[in-house]
């Protein structure tokens, strides 16, 4: 790590020039010690009174342009460091003056420019006549080069009666005793949280009624990097979010030094805990449950889900049941429906509670959940085709048998459930902060939408007379029927691709290719050959299996691109504190409203013109793969789905979420209006 290394070079320079004699810092005056660019003397009394506390301190002065540190010496550099011997008195620590960050090229120290002041308290001991101090002392000074210095100095003070300062000296120590940071509970700043941001960042909360933030420094910078952190107004105060360094461990507890610009606080034991819940909207539960019920019955005029529906719409076609058995047959597949929802959504929730990081759609997020959803798919599809010969089972067990009327709820949620339409955002959102039987309800809520249509076509006799009558057309609809699966298939292969790169591809058509021998080879007559064939589908099944366990998903998901940049959450912080404009797409490869929005608004020359034109900030936050940090920032704006289009206009810190379903002039009004006409 280049910072590390900074400092331990720095500690090198510095013990090396205490053993070096030769080194300049040596001085045969005891009251001051002085190397390059720094001369350091005594600030202290001219007489002690007995028994009593005074503070003194080490007066750095130091040349223009160049500055020496603080405790946490921030990305470089290293504070300097007092070794004292004492007779008579007992020495307290060292007290630091609250710093400044110093930017240095691309690092962030924390110091202090020119002269500085750093105090510590002596006691004068019962009986003593008179107090003698000797310390040895190591620094470091620099302005871009650095230059380590080292000196001894002594001072004896007599104890009287009385303490007597010269008043210029006794003026510049109370300057800076005002600097040194005040207990926290005198802080106008009260902390209410502390919280992991990702894998990257640590969040601070506080509540307090200052216009301001406070300037803010970590007390451990082996924990938290030096530099200034993002500030965003809340409600009750302020909330900072830091950059952690990479690769540390969280400690139970860390420190800061807040600071209103001329007096400072200290908080050194601040506990690291869990982030709180986003907030819920204020909407009741029973408007949640409307919204989830609509949301639900919209996911069915989504072209993801249109394939499964399809098989239905054919089964009842097809089907010469009786009224009785069609109503059974529409309420086994809303069955299916609410159990795989209610079963999905209790899962979300056990794992939420558990401390994973996951949102809605996270089943797409696996690439063996993927590869399974293609050869059912492309089975299928086949069977449709008339690849399948054996009396049609596979299309009669989707299609009209009961119980694979249940089976086809199942699947038709499994596909839906990724594609988050008009209401669903809200409604999923809120479900993932409610309580557990509330949020069951929504989930419930969504499934009885997705499940409706169908059960009321099952149920309504009039709705059944309209639907044609079977014949020789519908072998001809029965394979034609057959190409939206296909185009599931290559969809999902492409999903699947996505998350693996390149070999998802490959691994994809491979199986495929396999099986479709495998269907060749048991449509052979005897024994062997149908042995043969399954000896050939577990073989590429398991090697198939094996491959995805032991496959990285390394490969980028979604790409920079000149105009949209990767999700990267301190580089929206930074241009949002530099009062840039940002636009986040949180999308996902298996999620088609995603695709269709990208294709038909975000990636057109008209919003890339409109994006550069006004200095727009575009990121890509691609959930094709679990990523907690992304999955973390949709909880902030109370989404665990996708799509979600977060646009911060400049100057603002508060985003604006627009609607799933994006229409190019959306993002034109983005520009035309003021931000409180929306």
């Amino acid at each position: 790590m280049k910072t590390m290394t900074i400092k331990l070079w720095g500690l090198f320079w510095l013990l090396l020039s205490s053993l070096s004699l030769a080194q300049s810092g040596a001085s045969d005056d005891p009251l001051r010690a002085a190397g390059d660019h720094v001369e350091v003397t005594w600030l202290a009394p001219q007489s002690l009174g007995a028994e009593s506390t005074t503070t003194l301190g080490f007066y750095f002065k130091v040349a223009p342009e160049w500055h020496v540190y603080w405790r946490n010496a921030g990305d470089s550099g290293a504070a300097p460091r007092f070794d004292f011997t004492a007779t008579g008195t007992d020495v307290g620590p060292i007290q630091w003056p609250f710093p400044t960050r110093l930017p240095i090229e691309h690092l962030t120290n924390l110091g202090y420019e020119g002269n500085t002041v750093y105090l510590f308290d002596v006691i004068a001991q019962a009986g003593a006549e008179e107090v003698a101090l000797e310390v040895d002392l190591e620094w470091l000074v620099c302005k871009v080069d650095c230059i380590p210095g080292f000196g001894q100095m002594a001072l004896t003070i007599p104890i009287t009666g009385q303490t007597r300062w010269n008043p210029d000296d006794k003026a510049l120590l109370d300057q800076f005793q005002q600097r040194v940071p005040q207990s926290g509970d005198k802080s106008p700043w009260k902390i209410t949280g502390l919280w992991p941001e990702g894998e990257q960042g640590l969040q601070l909360t506080i509540d307090s009624d200052q216009a301001a933030p406070p300037a803010s420094f970590p007390l451990d910078g082996d924990i938290i990097t030096a530099r200034e952190p993002v500030a965003q107004p809340t409600e009750k105060g302020w909330q900072l979010s830091f950059e952690r360094q990479p690769g540390v461990a969280l400690p139970a507890s860390t420190g800061f030094v807040l600071s209103d610009g001329e007096r400072a606080w200290s908080l050194p034991e601040i506990a690291i805990g869990s982030p709180p819940p986003p907030a819920v909207a204020t909407q009741s539960i029973a408007l949640l449950l409307v919204a989830a019920f609509v949301g639900g019955i919209i996911l069915n005029l989504m072209p993801c889900v249109f394939p499964v529906l399809s098989i239905k719409l054919f089964g009842l076609m097809n089907s010469n049941a009786t009224a009785g058995a069609r109503t059974r047959e529409g309420l086994l597949y809303g069955a299916g429906v609410l159990a795989t929802f209610a079963a999905l959504g209790g899962l979300l929730l056990a794992l939420r509670a558990g401390g994973a990081a996951i949102g809605w759609g996270f089943q797409l997020q696996s690439p063996v959940v993927v590869l399974a959803l293609i050869v059912l798919f492309w089975l299928m599809a086949l069977a449709f085709s008339g690849v399948f010969e054996f009396g049609h089972r596979l299309m009669n067990l989707a299609g009209s048998a009961s119980g694979g009327s249940f089976a086809t709820g199942v699947l038709a949620v499994f596909v839906a459930a990724p594609c988050t339409g008009p209401f669903m955002g809200a409604a999923l959102g809120a479900a993932a902060v409610l309580p557990a039987i509330s949020a069951m309800a929504i989930f419930i809520g969504l499934g009885a939408g997705l499940a409706a249509p169908f059960l009321l076509l099952c149920l309504s006799p009039g709705l059944l007379q309209r639907l044609p009558r079977p014949g020789p057309w519908m072998d001809t609809l029965r394979q034609f029927f057959a190409f939206p699966l296909y185009a599931t298939v290559l969809w999902l292969a492409w999903v699947l691709g996505r998350i693996m790169g390149d070999s998802g591809w490959l691994l994809a058509g491979t199986v495929l290719l396999s099986l479709s021998f495998c269907i060749w080879l048991g449509q052979r007559s005897g024994k062997l050959w149908r042995a043969l064939a399954i000896a050939v589908s577990i073989a590429t099944l398991t090697l198939a299996t094996t491959t995805l366990y032991h496959s990285d998903n390394s490969s980028p998901a979604e790409p920079a691109t000149d105009l949209w940049h990767s999700y990267d959450k301190a580089r929206i912080d930074r241009a949002l504190n530099e009062g840039q404009a940002v636009f986040i797409d949180y999308t996902a490869a298996w999620c088609i409203t995603c695709q269709v929005n990208k294709k038909l608004v975000l990636d057109t020359a008209n919003t890339a013109e409109l994006f550069r034109q006004h200095n727009v900030l575009a990121i890509r936050a691609d959930w094709t793969r679990h990523d907690a940090n992304i999955t973390q920032a949709l909880a902030a704006l109370g989404r665990n789905s996708v799509p979600v289009y977060a646009w911060y206009a400049a100057g603002e810190s508060t985003p604006r979420l627009l609607p799933q379903l994006l229409q190019e002039r959306m993002i034109n009004e983005l520009f035309t209006k003021p931000t409180g006409d929306q």
